[in-house]
């Protein structure tokens, strides 16, 4: 997979940390690795943002930022309160392109979830994976309330004609409760699509060298890991 769309189902839920996960699995292959963040928002120019993060944990790798926005709000508010065109889904694809002719693999970190606004024109990260023709890699939480969020997710991809590559639960409690043990098994059946990994909780508190060493284990091998959803489930039951 030269291209991989990486959307979260809302905001603060670990896409940055597994999209760190990725680029460290890739780089361990030998895989020549960007990163693209069409828009990053709430975050000054002088301050480091996701793709730092990305870059810390993960290890060096090509980020590139097309726009930013101080304020935390959606990046076409952002833009628009900013007096700026938002960056669009054309935009963003041409930037994709581009690296996928010198890159094995490029990974598109998204901003919140799949149908957030990037433009005034209405444009999402959903128009961007779609003229990419790119699978979507869905970034979910673990608790009450995440099947609804990604049954819409799924429903909003299957509806545009995009594929949904799989789930990734980004922050898997040490502790789950009840509703994290039964989504799950149930996610796979919400989402159509795979459980694809587990991110454990606090992953991106890790020292970058022992993130590196351990990323393999919290992604399936259809990502380049070794996570095994079987051993998953059952210790979730």
């Amino acid at each position: 997979m030269g291209i991989i769309v990486v959307s979260g189902t809302g905001t603060e839920i670990g896409k940055t940390v597994v999209t760190a996960a990725l680029v460290a699995v890739a780089r361990a292959r030998g895989q020549r690795v960007a990163v693209v963040k069409p828009v990053q928002t709430g975050v000054s120019a002088s301050d480091p943002g996701d793709l730092d993060e990305v870059s810390r944990l993960g290890g060096g790798v090509r980020g590139v930022e097309l726009a930013r926005y101080s304020e935390p709000l959606a990046p076409a508010t952002a833009a628009r309160r900013a007096g700026v065109a938002g960056v669009g889904p054309a935009e963003t694809a041409a930037a994709v392109k581009r690296l996928a002719d010198e890159y094995d693999l490029v990974l598109v970190e998204g901003a919140g979830g799949l149908l957030v606004r990037f433009d005034e024109d209405g444009g999402t990260l959903a128009d961007a994976a779609r003229l990419l023709a790119a699978p979507v890699l869905v970034v979910a939480p673990a608790g009450l309330g995440t099947l609804n969020s990604v049954a819409l997710t799924a429903e909003a991809l299957t509806a545009r004609g995009i594929a949904q590559l799989g789930v990734v639960v980004g922050s898997w409690p040490h502790r789950p409760d009840l509703a994290a043990r039964c989504n799950a098994l149930d996610l796979p059946q919400v989402a159509g699509a795979p459980l694809l990994g587990a991110v454990p909780e606090r992953a991106g508190q890790l020292r970058p060298v022992d993130f590196r060493a351990q990323a393999a284990r919290w992604l399936a091998p259809r990502l380049g890991g070794v996570w095994d959803e079987g051993a998953f489930t059952r210790t979730a039951e």
